[in-house]
């Protein structure tokens, strides 16, 4: 099948195999979600479904116009636009009844419709999850690049965590770049891919494996079909 929900990390644990091996598994919380619009190739230009995920309690006039239009009664907090083609490339627009919407597989869902993720994915299917990794702020080459550092004898007293030499002198006369040094680290757009679809309950599914971010961190879930 090939689909995408919206959804927040939530608790990590470990489960054995029927192997026997112990494997991580990751918990992700993907209700309510719900298919907000469909922007087509003749109107917009490009192919690609609106998702809205979680509820809020504040929701401005315009994000509530776009939900009420699809008849969603739910204010939600989080919004993500995903192109067909790009990563769906099994998902099909259709209209019926003056109702436009998306069929996966045998599976049709219109706008306005919740999303659930056994509709759409499959025990066993390999899944893509993108989402922002933890943000660790300023940190120095060692924390950032994993350095080994300065060495630790012979008189040394302020270069155990230094990156050594940046460059050479009259020639090129300056830095290169991309040169690794000290800088801010984490809070970039992490993408993990053909993770194990372990297991679904009402509200979410489990995966096996980590997923980027801490605790309530969004992510987006995607068919790597």
């Amino acid at each position: 099948m090939s689909g995408v929900i919206l959804g927040e990390k939530s608790n990590q644990s470990q489960v054995f195999t029927e192997k026997g091996i112990r494997m991580p598994v990751t918990y992700i919380k993907t209700s309510p979600c719900y298919l907000v619009g469909i922007k087509s190739k003749q109107k917009d230009g490009y192919d690609a479904i609106k998702i809205g995920f979680k509820t809020s309690k504040k929701i401005n006039k315009s994000t509530f116009g776009e939900v009420n239009k699809a008849g969603i009664k739910t204010p939600l907090r989080f919004f993500r636009e995903i192109r067909i083609g790009k990563y769906l490339k099994n998902l099909n627009i259709i209209n019926e009844n003056n109702k436009d919407g998306i069929q996966i597989g045998e599976k049709k869902i219109f706008i306005g419709d919740e999303i659930k993720a056994q509709d759409i994915f499959k025990k066993d299917e390999k899944v893509n999850i993108i989402g922002k990794s933890k943000a660790k702020g300023f940190q120095g080459v060692v924390t950032r690049y994993k350095f080994a550092g300065g060495p630790k004898t012979h008189g040394q007293s302020d270069r155990l965590r230094a990156p050594g030499s940046i460059g050479q002198s009259t020639t090129p006369g300056r830095v290169y770049k991309g040169k690794r040094m000290a800088g801010r680290m984490g809070n970039e757009k992490i993408t993990i891919k053909n993770l194990s679809i372990f297991n679904f309950n009402y509200g979410g599914l489990f995966v096996l494996g980590l997923v980027p971010g801490s605790k309530g961190n969004l992510l987006e879930i995607v068919s790597n079909n």
